[in-house]
């Protein structure tokens, strides 16, 4: 306001500044003549009256001193610590098996004529996979057939000779040597009869054996042989396989410290025993993504390994989609107890010291700060499971711990997720666009 009037002052009395003529150049002390001070008088005038006001402005203008500021009380992010019941679960490291497996292997000698199904298909029990050339094994079919007809004919006949020889034997007719080996005779082409009958049996097994069909239900890999291939009894090699899929086993292994440990937190009664018949597991996938079924333990190992150090642990989990496949890597979440006054504690809340000492800033009663010592027991996600040290209903500071130490005024804020005062948030876009402007302008 003061440089306003001050300006336009001199817009008003422009013409008249101009007209004022110079001092004349006089020794020092010598006086104006009486028609200079005639002239001068006005101007004088005007310029007193405006370095009055000039000096007025200002003193108004002046304002009264301000007091001192009072000190801002910090605000802070807290959460409120409750007790409840935290089931405590153990991760470890697994892999998938199939509850069934079976190995496809000839069980005769031929030439595979057919495959007969498609690789990667679901069979189901008896469907037929191979057909081998049968025409030895029928050969040899009829053969035993032959041999079984040809003793079953003796048989016949010494029988008959054998029931001739009972009745002559009483009468005398014939010797008693005589008598005797027509029966021997007779039960000696009886046991013929059965030897080729026993031979026409495996020849009709070894028949069906060139038809050779799944033994399970289940999912089938690849072939190993095509048409033409010659393959032998018994082989080594496995003409292919075939997995059941669902159910699925997973088989995860504990070291026998993690046991050990839990067994004596177990006795000493710091967590409840879960019954084991109840036992639901969940497992990670190796993407990290949670499989939706929940499987259940059937097995717990009791034989230690000796080169690890660990056990062997069994579930069984439904697969209805296919997800689970044999081979996979997983990590099982296996429940271990249950800590029926659990206090968890968000990681974020928490500091080391140089001695890797865990501690907190709690909010008491009188809204300071005081630095707290404590125990931590296991992480179960992202909060820590607290031993000692804290107990129900304390407020932790989880945000602003920078902004506040030990013994700080603050005003605690319930529930530390929300961005502090002042934070405002960027858009990379807006941003990028924002720096390519900047960059053209120059």
């Amino acid at each position: 306001m003061l440089a306003t009037s001050t300006r336009r002052f001199f817009q008003r009395n422009a013409a008249e500044f101009q007209s004022i003529p110079p001092f004349p150049r006089r020794g020092l002390g010598m006086p104006l003549s009486h028609s200079q001070l005639r002239v001068l008088n006005p101007r004088i005038a005007a310029w007193a009256a405006f370095a009055l006001g000039i000096a007025v402005l200002s003193g108004c203008g002046k304002s009264a001193p301000t007091p001192p500021a009072q000190p801002r009380v910090a605000e802070v992010g807290v959460t409120v610590l409750k007790k409840q019941s935290q089931r405590l679960d153990t991760t470890l490291p697994g892999r998938t098996s199939a509850f069934l497996s079976a190995e496809v292997r000839p069980q005769v000698t031929g030439i595979v004529q057919k495959r007969l199904f498609t690789e990667g298909a679901l069979v189901k029990q008896g469907q037929q996979l191979y057909q081998l050339d049968a025409a030895s094994l029928r050969a040899a079919e009829a053969s035993a057939m032959a041999v079984l007809a040809k003793a079953e004919a003796s048989q016949r006949t010494l029988e008959a000779t054998a029931r001739r020889n009972a009745e002559l034997v009483k009468i005398t007719a014939i010797s008693q040597q005589a008598y005797e080996e027509s029966q021997a005779a007779a039960k000696q082409s009886a046991a013929d009869v059965a030897v080729a009958k026993a031979n026409l049996e495996n020849g009709r097994i070894n028949l069906r054996y060139s038809r050779i069909e799944a033994p399970i239900s289940g999912r089938i890999s690849l072939s190993s042989v095509t048409p033409g291939a010659l393959v032998t009894a018994n082989q080594t090699t496995p003409l292919t396989e075939i997995v059941q899929m669902d159910p699925m086993y997973v088989n995860f292994t504990q070291s026998t410290s993690e046991m050990l440990k839990l067994k004596n937190d177990l006795a000493a009664g710091i967590y409840q025993k879960l019954d084991g018949e109840q036992l639901s597991v969940r497992i990670a996938l190796e993407d990290g993504s949670e499989y939706k079924h929940e499987g259940k333990l059937r097995f717990s190992g009791l034989i230690v390994n000796p080169t690890m150090g660990t056990v062997t642990l069994r579930a069984v989990f439904p697969n209805p989609d296919g997800v689970l496949m044999p081979g996979m890597y997983v990590q099982a979440k296996l429940p271990t107890g249950l800590a029926p006054d659990a206090i968890l504690l968000p990681q974020r809340a928490v500091s080391l010291d140089l001695k890797g000492r865990a501690s907190v800033l709690v909010v008491k009663e009188d809204s300071t700060l005081e630095k707290r010592f404590l125990e931590l027991g296991r992480a179960i996600g992202t909060d820590w499971l607290v031993q000692t040290g804290l107990k129900d209903g304390d407020r932790v500071v989880i945000d602003g711990l920078q902004r506040v130490k030990p013994g700080d005024k603050v005003n605690a804020v319930e529930g530390g997720d929300r961005p502090q005062s002042g934070d405002k948030k960027v858009d990379p876009q807006a941003a990028a666009a924002a720096l390519r402007a900047a960059n053209q302008q120059k």
